[in-house]
């Protein structure tokens, strides 16, 4: 067999209806483009460990050209009246859902997650796009009453100019529509670096683009090092806004370099939630609001609750039945009907999951499901869940983004508040009982961007999606959306009564 024909039989199938939706190359200014050295980076499917393609890893020439692009494009795309940009929009997410169930599967591919829940996030991201489409055509500004004589004074928004974004692996889709909605629905456009492990999904973005009619330049994909890229993007002064999603260690360094150019700058990082169980909680709700917000998306969720606190009251009865329910969860490729959890993205996400178990289980915790590489190999870990963790272990102060959930006993409101508000991040946190004076209090103490009160799902596109502390600055989705892609500009008009 030669050489080329074993790389072929290395490569997973890309089983699309629309084999146009499938690129390797970068988008810059309206045309498909290979590194200007040929060189080119692998990209794998998680649960077979085989290669789906490649994409070029750009020069930071090219990624220089893709800024110019942007920059002449700027001026006629903020031009087009918001009504024909919001057409474009809308375009853009119904070609999205004509294409629905081959960006599902091309998601699967690349990351890993059930094809189920890739379908939910194709849905998702869409929405943004239709979302801001009517947002753009409300970017509203306001008249001042004057406090000067013969004086009329107003205030319009207007956009920021070229814009970036540095998306993650673990929503390839959503997180870039999220923030291009807004972006191109204010006039503003966009220069998309995607994770390296899951580029596909944005390239296919690219191709629907413009099918849409997205004019070139307005909306590019580049691919290659994410620090070459972070750097010239963070240094040219062309590029007005940086919004960033992923760990809060990376957040931190892109706005040291985005300082020297006084960015606008919106991030959204890393998340610790806090899942609290009070004692009138209804126990079936809560098991089942924990499995979903511990498990989805194979635990790798800024959003996944980190932290699972139940009272004392409850707690025998519901790690009982939170752990039944975890070892039943169907591990397997995400392409493979009923699958309920895929493999992780990489074998550093295995490793911390071992890492966080075994610290665990060496200060005292308890294993009451899972705990270690699933029997399919590869990167599958089993749902785990462990008992009785209390603040010294690791999984109580870190991250996992893994499927292993930690279960803590609390006695008391203060304390739990005093608990779940002791670190360093504040996304989100979920809460659940019945008595509503008591949700509202605890609630309000908590130190999160956002709350789900019994309910482990309240994300969408009209919600401002944001965190406190070190999880993040600005917010995305909601009519806030559109707040850091805009600039307030003052005008005061005199000689009005000469």
């Amino acid at each position: 067999m030669t050489l080329a024909a074993i790389t072929v039989a290395k490569r997973s199938a890309v089983p699309l209806e629309d084999s146009g939706l499938m690129r390797e190359q970068a988008f810059l200014g309206g045309l498909w483009t290979d590194a200007a050295d040929g060189r080119t980076i692998e990209v794998t499917d998680p649960a077979t460990g085989r290669v789906i393609g490649t994409i070029p890893a750009l020069g930071s020439a090219q990624i220089g050209h893709a800024v110019a692009a942007a920059a002449a494009a700027y001026p006629a795309w903020r031009a087009m009246l918001a009504k024909d940009r919001a057409a474009i929009l809308h375009r853009w997410a119904d070609l999205m859902r004509e294409a629905r169930e081959d960006l599902a599967v091309l998601m699967t591919l690349e990351q890993g997650k059930p094809v189920a829940e890739s379908r939910g996030e194709i849905d998702y991201a869409l929405g943004f796009l239709d979302w801001f489409a009517e947002e753009g055509m409300r970017m509203y500004g306001e008249t001042i009453p004057s406090h000067l004589p013969g004086r009329r004074m107003m205030v319009t928004r207007e956009p920021v100019g070229v814009t970036a974004a540095i998306t993650p692996w673990n929503f390839p889709s959503a997180m870039i529509t999220r923030k291009a909605g807004a972006a191109l629905a204010a006039g503003c456009p966009m220069i998309v670096r995607p994770a390296t492990e899951t580029p596909y999904s944005a390239l296919a973005l690219a191709a629907l683009a413009e099918r849409a009619g997205v004019p070139a330049g307005v909306f590019q994909v580049v691919t290659g090092s994410s620090r070459l890229i972070a750097r010239v993007l963070c240094d040219s002064p062309v590029v007005r806004k940086i919004s960033f999603t992923g760990s809060t260690e990376v957040g931190r360094a892109l706005l040291a370099e985005s300082a020297a150019t006084v960015k606008k700058v919106s991030m959204e990082l890393g998340g610790h939630a806090p899942f609290i169980v009070l004692p009138d909680a209804d126990l079936e709700k809560a098991v089942a609001g924990a499995i979903d917000a511990k498990f989805q998306t194979t635990g790798q969720d800024c959003l996944a609750a980190n932290r699972i606190y139940v009272h004392d009251d409850l707690y025998g009865a519901f790690a009982a039945r939170f752990a039944a329910a975890a070892h039943v969860l169907r591990v397997g490729n995400g392409l493979t009907p009923g699958v309920q959890q895929g493999p992780l993205m990489n074998a550093a996400a295995v490793a911390k999951c071992e890492e966080h178990v075994a610290d665990a289980l060496a200060k005292g915790a308890k294993l009451l499901a899972g705990g270690k590489r699933h029997a399919l190999g590869g990167l599958f870990f089993e749902p785990t869940v462990l008992g009785d963790v209390t603040e010294e272990m690791a999984i109580a102060r870190e991250e996992t983004f893994g499927p292993v959930a930690a279960l803590m006993r609390f006695a008391g409101e203060a304390e739990v508040i005093a608990r779940a508000n002791d670190t360093i991040y504040g996304l989100a946190a979920y809460l659940y009982g019945r008595d509503i004076g008591r949700l509202l209090r605890v609630g309000e103490a908590l130190e999160y961007g956002m709350l789900g009160i019994n309910t482990a799902k309240f994300t969408g596109p009209s919600i401002p999606f944001g965190g406190v502390k070190q999880s993040g600055l600005g917010r995305e989705g909601s009519r806030h959306g559109l707040d850091d892609y805009s600039e307030l500009k003052y005008t005061c008009i005199g000689g009005i009564d000469d």
